[in-house]
C-alpha cells in the first residue's frame, strides 16, 4: 500500500491558495501597429505606384544641447537646448525605371549643376491598418534628395537590385 502524501510545509501552503494570475489585457485598438504596411507620398500624389518602398527609416528627431559650466559649481553642468536635428529619411526599393517621377526628381537635384533652385517636395509617410487607413502619419516639409545609391550587384545571390534614396528636410511633424 502506497504511503500517503505528506501535507505541504506551512511556508509553501500559500502556493495552493494563491489565485490564478489575471489574463493579460487585450490590445487597445491597433496597438502595437504592424510595421510592414505603409505608404510614402510625394507632393499631392496620395497613391502612386512610384512611391512603393521596401523600407523607410530615419523618422526621428534629436535635441542638440550646449554644455555650460557654471563657475564654482563642480557637481553638475547645464545642458541647454540649442536646436532640433532631424535624421535623414532613407527610402529603399527595387531600382525604378528611368522615366519614374521620383527618379526624374532625384536626377534633377543630384545631377544638376545647382544653377537652378532645388526642387523640394512635401512628403508623407503613413503606417496603415488592415483596411489601408492611416494609423500613424508623418509629414516632411521641403524634402529633397541628398544621396542616391544603388546597392551592390552580386553574381552569387538571387536578389532584387535595390536603390537607396536619402532625403533631408526642413521640418517633420507627426500628424496622427
Amino acid at each position: 500500500m502506497p504511503s500517503p502524501i505528506p501535507p505541504l510545509p506551512p511556508i509553501l501552503e500559500w502556493l495552493r491558495r494563491k489565485p490564478a494570475p489575471a489574463p493579460a489585457p487585450a490590445p487597445v485598438g491597433n496597438y502595437p501597429p504592424a510595421a510592414f504596411y505603409f505608404t510614402v507620398s510625394f507632393g499631392t500624389a496620395t497613391r502612386d505606384a512610384d512611391c512603393s518602398f521596401q523600407e523607410v527609416s530615419g523618422i526621428g528627431a534629436e535635441m542638440e544641447t550646449e554644455t555650460v559650466v557654471e563657475g564654482g559649481e563642480n557637481r553638475f553642468v547645464y545642458q541647454l537646448p540649442k536646436s532640433v536635428k532631424h535624421q535623414r529619411l532613407v527610402l529603399k526599393r527595387g531600382v525604378a525605371p528611368f522615366k519614374s517621377r521620383l527618379v526624374t526628381w532625384c536626377r534633377s537635384v543630384l545631377e544638376g549643376d545647382l544653377s537652378q533652385p532645388l526642387s523640394t517636395e512635401l512628403m508623407h509617410v503613413h503606417l496603415l491598418d488592415e483596411k489601408g487607413e492611416p494609423l500613424r502619419s508623418w509629414s516632411f516639409e521641403n524634402a529633397y534628395p541628398v544621396k542616391w545609391d544603388v546597392e551592390p550587384f552580386r553574381s552569387n545571390k538571387n536578389e532584387v537590385a535595390l536603390e537607396k534614396i536619402e532625403l533631408t528636410y526642413l521640418l517633420s511633424k507627426r500628424l496622427v
